[in-house]
């Protein structure tokens, strides 16, 4: 009976196989830093057909077009001939009466080494983006490298990758291959394949169990300064927290985590973050950084990433659900699927024991006083449904400040209406199994469904007057409720370039302060003429030394509000850099601060409420 089951099994296998299409990555036949890749489909029944790449991909709210990597595409029928086609645009290719296709080739350029000429496009946010460096690393964003044919999004897929015999590919696929040279994993359609990123070097991983989870942490380290091993204990600690936080809501039984660390005379970076997906998630971190910070970084970015997977990961709307790679549609709801995400990466660090409750309140301060630098009357749905244009994008940023400050306050709305017995995570819970990974809910009917998983309408008054309305949200009032009070006082005039200063990053080829694309300019950046690309060598003579930079911000300090300033920048001019001087009179930026601090007399019923929020015990 056995040997029977073992032979039907094969047979559905390669009967699988046969209709899958075979995606081949070649990681041992790489020229100038570029990847061969060939797809082999089952016999075609369109005449005329579409094969596309992303314009964008879940989880990044960004428009990237990844067919601009893409070069010497061919489309062959099962002749071998090659077929003629028309480009439609960077991701889009068109075949008429196609019935033959049978197989296209073409090459994939990287992103990263793009992310220092932003001449003609937006640089990709690296933890979505790709590496090529023979012989060092591949970080296989595999919507980087895999296209799809249009109406057939739901056909398997069948990748091989071709790989040196002494690299080890971090993933959470399972290989079906024994060979050292191949590496084989059967997808279910193209969806699985976009949420199933690989990162390919020379063996430096841990794989443990926490929380009943199996994980695997794959390091890449250019310079050998870090190994995996390095960051087990910090991780282990954090998952076991976070799966004691969810409960039922992560059923996760593994867990895949590569961390590239940026540096050496490797490409030179700026995206540092993380991609969520359901099983894994690509971590990119400049490798300059102490160990203590790494490990700081890895408890706050990546539980974020892996508390997506939860939300929107199983828990979304149609517009999640069925993802148009081409011509992608936007959900409302930025405010839950990041900003409770965000929020939830604080929260169970206090719950769990991870912080105190003064550290807890420091981090929601700072994303009070970092909300302020955007719109806080543009309503959120209306901003996340338009995320990917003008001038909604700009305010991206906010979900991380704003969209976990709304799911706070939420959170301390619903413990006070139940008297503590239900909070945000418990909302969340409930629809999580209201709906699930395999049933989305419909985008403009989530209020109301989150009145019935609740059981309470003032929700909707909350939703309708500060997410989907243009109130600002009125912290003072909810944190009043948990104990907490709230000063207002203006801050030192401050002069930067940027209005959150602490987005400013660093660039060590050029010596220079480098900003996200997000980052909203300062009143002075935009008088002289400074661009969001821009990177700021000098200012007045005085360069920008990182082993002597509190010197530099030091001298900002003495500026006065009508002074003349030079400032020394790099530009990017038709992809050269370009060193130019841009002056004008300083303006000051003045912020009013709200600083809480936790009542030194409250009330039983706000120490009770704020004891019950604190420790998510009822």
């Amino acid at each position: 009976m056995r040997k029977t089951v073992l032979s039907l099994g094969i047979f559905a296998s390669f009967l699988a196989n046969a209709q899958s299409i075979k995606t081949t990555i070649d990681l041992v036949n790489v020229k100038d830093d570029k990847v061969a890749v060939t797809m082999d489909f089952p016999k075609m029944k369109s005449g005329d057909i579409k094969f596309h790449f992303p314009k964008t991909v879940p989880g990044t709210y960004s428009i990237d077009d990844y067919g601009r990597f893409i070069e010497g595409i061919k489309f062959y029928d099962n002749k071998g001939k090659e077929l003629t086609y028309t480009k439609v645009n960077d991701n889009t290719y068109s075949l008429k009466n196609a019935q033959g296709l049978s197989k296209i080739s073409y090459l994939v350029n990287d992103s990263f080494d793009e992310e220092n000429d932003t001449s003609k496009h937006k640089a990709v946010f690296s933890p979505s983006g790709t590496d090529i460096e023979a012989g060092k690393i591949y970080m296989i964003n595999t919507h980087g490298f895999i296209g799809y044919i249009e109406n057939m999004q739901d056909v398997p897929y069948q990748l091989v990758i071709q790989k040196p015999t002494d690299f080890y590919g971090t993933t959470a696929l399972v290989d079906q291959d024994k060979s050292e040279s191949t590496d084989t994993y059967t997808l279910a359609n193209y969806a699985k394949v976009t949420d199933s990123p690989l990162m390919y070097t020379k063996p430096d991983y841990i794989t443990f169990n926490a929380g009943g989870m199996d994980l695997v942490l794959g390091v890449y380290s250019p310079t050998g300064k870090y190994k995996a091993a390095d960051f087990k204990e910090n991780l282990e600690k954090m998952v076991v927290a976070q799966k004691k936080f969810l409960g039922d809501m992560n059923t996760n039984k593994k867990y895949a985590i590569m961390l590239y660390l940026s540096g050496g005379d490797g490409p030179r970076v700026k995206g540092f973050g993380a991609l969520e997906h359901h099983e894994s998630t690509s971590v990119v971190l400049p490798e300059v950084m102490p160990k203590e910070a790494i490990d700081n970084t890895i408890t706050d970015v990546v539980s974020h990433e892996f508390f997506h997977t939860v939300n929107p990961l199983k828990t979304h709307s149609e517009e999640i659900h069925y993802f148009d790679y081409a011509d992608p549609k936007m959900s409302q709801h930025l405010w839950m699927y990041e900003g409770g995400t965000e929020y939830f990466a604080n929260l169970f660090q206090i719950q769990e024991g991870l912080i105190n409750k003064d550290q807890f309140l420091q981090r929601m301060a700072e994303k009070i006083a970092n909300s302020k630098s955007y719109d806080d009357t543009m309503p959120f749905t209306v901003m996340s449904k338009n995320v990917l244009v003008e001038p909604y994008k700009d305010q991206y940023r906010n979900v991380y400040e704003k969209g976990a400050l709304l799911a706070m306050c939420l959170d301390i709305e619903l413990r006070k209406l139940s008297n503590g017995e239900m909070g945000y995570r418990d909302m969340i819970r409930k629809l999580s199994q209201r709906f699930g990974e395999n049933k989305p809910f419909k985008d403009d009917k989530l209020i109301d469904e989150l009145v019935t998983v609740t059981g309470y309408p003032q929700v909707k008054d909350f939703y309708n007057q500060y997410i989907a309305g243009n109130q600002p949200t009125p912290y003072a009032k909810y944190l009043s409720m948990v104990g907490i009070d709230i000063k207002k006082q203006e801050s030192q005039p401050v002069f930067w370039f940027i209005k959150d200063p602490n987005q400013t990053g660093f660039d060590e080829k050029n010596n220079a302060f480098a900003f996200d694309d997000h980052s909203a300019l300062s009143p002075f950046a935009k008088s002289i003429g400074f661009k969001i690309t821009d990177q700021v060598l000098a200012i007045d003579g005085k360069t920008v030394d990182i082993k002597k930079v509190q010197d530099f911000i030091a001298y900002t300090r003495t500026i006065k509000d009508g002074q003349d300033v030079t400032v020394t920048i790099l530009r990017d001019n038709a992809g050269k850099k370009e060193k130019m001087n841009l002056k004008g009179k300083a303006i000051l930026d003045k912020m009013i601060l709200e600083t809480p601090s936790f009542k030194a007399n409250p009330t039983p019923e706000e120490l009770k409420l704020q004891t019950q929020w604190l420790t998510g015990k009822k």
